[in-house]
């Protein structure tokens, strides 16, 4: 099956390492090796921080908090669940709130695809992307402003958000990137938009999608850095021994089924 569509995810592993793209997106390898050590406290880490997104979601839905944390039952999901109701706060009174919200639009010879933790329109006209992570380490702002889903989540709704702005697009200047941090809740990240960056970014994914689209060759990365958390080294013959802790650049890759979800079309 050929690939479709790209993503925040995909588009952060060929950056990282196009061979990894290709292994994942292209030739659909099951991977062999664990991402970290210990793999099953990684995995659970990481099972949690999806319950968690379920927990806030149902919140913002307007299912009372007392019953929704009855479900946080694990300490990570207490712990998480507590900072969330005593820290995070709206900047005003939210118009519209979208959580979990899949948009797209044509990226030629692809479409791009994102999913929202929450999006929130505001009486001012203002937009806010929200996005909640449960790292283990807060990671630098520096590290976030130049990671796709920065990028891509801001231009994304810039270029498809018309349906929430009666027709017409949102302008990037009333647009911005939240990232809250369970663990770290009074230290959220938050990233404005302007209509230059609006521009240098679409012009990026367009550069972008015609060179994935023509590539002959994937190639390794550089950086074997990267590659003591990559659960694919083993095919590189790039160690077998998963990294230790927690790496933030370490993210599971969006699957959503295109053919579930509206289309947003130009």
């Amino acid at each position: 099956m050929p690939l479709t569509t790209l993503s925040q995810s995909s588009l952060q592993d060929y950056a990282d390492c196009a061979r990894r793209f290709q292994l994942r997106y292209l030739d659909r390898l099951v991977y062999p090796a664990v991402e970290t050590e210990p793999a099953l406290e990684n995995e659970q880490h990481q099972q949690e921080g999806e319950y968690f997104h379920r927990l806030v979601q149902q919140h913002l839905l307007g299912i009372p908090p007392e019953k929704v944390g009855k479900l946080a039952n694990t300490p990570n999901l207490q712990r998480w669940w507590e900072n969330y109701l005593s820290s995070f706060h709206f900047p005003l009174a939210p118009q519209a709130l979208y959580p979990e919200l899949t948009l797209s639009a044509p990226l030629d010879p692809f479409r791009l695809l994102a999913k929202f933790d929450l999006v929130a329109l505001f009486p001012d006209g203002k937009a806010i992307i929200y996005d909640w992570k449960t790292y283990r380490k807060r990671p630098k702002n520096e590290f976030l402003a130049v990671r796709w889903q920065t990028r891509v989540y801001r231009a994304l709704l810039a270029k498809a958000g018309m349906q929430f702005n009666g027709g017409q697009p949102i302008a990037p200047e009333q647009i911005e990137m939240a990232y809250w941090f369970s663990d770290f809740p009074s230290e959220p990240s938050h990233f404005p938009y302007s209509a230059a960056q609006f521009k240098r970014d679409w012009e990026a994914l367009e550069r972008l999608a015609v060179e994935i689209s023509t590539a002959q060759t994937f190639p390794l990365t550089d950086d074997e850095q990267k590659c003591a958390w990559c659960s694919y080294r083993s095919y590189c013959n790039r160690g077998i021994r998963a990294g230790e802790g927690d790496e933030a650049e370490t993210e599971s890759s969006l699957e959503i089924n295109f053919e579930q979800i509206g289309e947003i079309e130009f």
